[in-house]
């Protein structure tokens, strides 16, 4: 089969990437399948300032070091997105864009997705207003007023990032306190363009001209609706696993999504297995994607020497 892979790695995130690298460095016949830029949310992230050994660089520049890594040991860089997953026994049968692929092992890493305020016009104002990428879109709103709504690292690392663009950045929560660390909570409050409002929740987008004209609020204690006026709103209110295609198979994820694997991070599925956000942890961070990514390569090399020693 010309399709035919010892491991198939699903997404080029931090996770994926790194399993690249040490799947390729064991020998392993690789395959990296991605319908994006290889980086995940790095390619997203201006500055990447929590990295092991690097005190600053950009998300794009080491989305692209560890691509050239993954790629330089042998790793094959397919398009497609992935839509089903068979589980053929020796053989796993992976379903992308049409083609089909098959691997002894796969490694899932697809990430989450931005979870959306849930409005009628999420879709329709997209682009006209609505972005959930600030270094991708913030230079969009130089000297306009933008509303973020949130209250986790995203969300306050965005809002310090608008600030470079943005006229007034007012940073909504529906709590009282904010989730993000201690740290990002200093540069959003020692911030004058930053103006946080608590205990409040979008009610709906306010359109003017097929736009984003501002945001309606309702305050959480009095049931005040308020709407403040903005050129650009950035929902930072989580995420949602992307694993759609592992639906159907039994036991593979939990309620919300997220993949279910063991100490050696494989599912009840043997072969497949997760890395990154996509599973269930506590802390998601590069530091920790790159750490599932190694971990699974190496016991997808296990695996497979397993499986020639009974063949």
């Amino acid at each position: 089969m010309d399709n035919n892979y010892d491991v198939i790695i699903i997404g080029a995130g931090p996770a994926g990437l790194t399993a690249g690298v040490y799947a390729g460095r064991a020998g392993l016949k690789t395959a990296i399948l991605e319908y994006e830029a290889p980086g995940g949310k790095m390619i997203k992230t201006d500055e990447i300032c929590n990295y092991p050994g690097v005190d600053n660089v950009g998300g794009v520049d080491l989305s692209m070091k560890m691509f050239e890594h993954a790629t330089a040991y042998g790793a094959t860089y397919l398009y497609g997105e992935v839509t089903a997953i068979a589980d053929e026994g020796e053989y796993k049968r992976i379903t992308a864009s049409g083609q089909e692929y098959f691997a002894h092992v796969v490694i899932v890493a697809t990430g989450t997705n931005e979870r959306t305020l849930g409005f009628s016009k999420d879709d329709e104002l997209l682009g006209k207003g609505l972005s959930y990428c600030a270094v991708c879109d913030g230079a969009f709103f130089r000297d306009k007023d933008v509303v973020v709504i949130g209250g986790g690292n995203s969300a306050l690392e965005e809002s310090v990032y608008l600030t470079q663009f943005a006229n007034k950045v007012d940073l909504v929560i529906r709590r009282d306190v904010f989730r993000g660390d201690e740290s990002n909570q200093r540069q959003v409050l020692n911030n004058p363009k930053i103006n946080v409002i608590r205990k409040h929740i979008p009610t709906d987008y306010v359109v003017k001209d097929g736009k984003i004209g501002g945001m309606q609020f309702e305050n959480l204690e009095t049931g005040e609706k308020t709407v403040i006026e903005a050129q650009g709103v950035f929902p930072y209110i989580g995420a949602i696993p992307a694993t759609s295609f592992l639906q159907g198979h039994e036991g593979v994820l939990d309620e919300e999504g997220y993949m279910i694997v063991d100490a050696h991070l494989q599912t009840n599925i043997p072969g497949v297995f997760g890395a990154g956000d996509v599973i269930q942890k506590n802390l998601r961070q590069i530091v920790t994607a790159t750490s599932d990514g190694a971990i699974t390569a190496q016991n997808a090399f296990h695996f497979i020497q397993d499986l020639k020693s009974k063949a």
